[in-house]
């Protein structure tokens, strides 16, 4: 009979090391009417304004302005990623606590691809007709949110 210590790692049916634990991310995406996602992941990708930024266990803390895009949340090989299009926001990371305050965001399942098709022919009107004044940057906006909305509702279609 084998004796486990307390500074032994456990061990499988056949005497090997189980693999240590990997360090993950507590994630937590909100808006402001609900809580979009809640769990661990590996690492996250979003959309900042300063570009895209990942997030790994142990990232420093950071306090960003999140851009209109595409969010990743990698939840690791046993799971699959969790697909999202933000629309802007903020991001806290802490001690491998992630907290994303979006103003929207949709899951990859929950987009209406033909509403985004013509949000977007919509916001390039808008930019056609209105260079150079406010609705101008407006419509810039809206047509990110609504390629990013595409984007992601087509990784969607894309997976096996």
């Amino acid at each position: 009979m084998t004796e486990l210590r307390d500074d032994q790692p456990p061990a499988d049916e056949a005497g090997k090391e189980a693999p240590p634990e990997r360090p993950k991310l507590q994630v937590t995406i909100v808006t402001g009417d609900r809580l979009v996602y809640a769990g661990e992941a590996v690492r996250l990708v979003a959309p900042s304004a300063y570009g895209q930024i990942t997030i790994l266990p142990g990232h420093v803390a950071l306090l960003a302005a999140l851009e209109p895009g595409e969010m990743i949340v990698r939840r690791g090989e046993e799971q699959p990623d969790v697909d999202l299009a933000v629309g802007g926001g903020f991001i806290e990371v802490r001690d491998d606590q992630v907290i994303v305050l979006a103003d929207t965001a949709e899951r990859a399942e929950e987009i209406d691809v033909a509403r985004a098709e013509a949000a977007r022919r919509r916001a390039q009107l808008v930019m056609r007709q209105y260079r150079g004044t406010p609705e101008y940057t407006a419509a810039v906006r809206a047509l990110r949110r609504s390629r990013a909305r595409l984007k992601v509702a087509g990784r969607l279609r894309q997976r096996p």
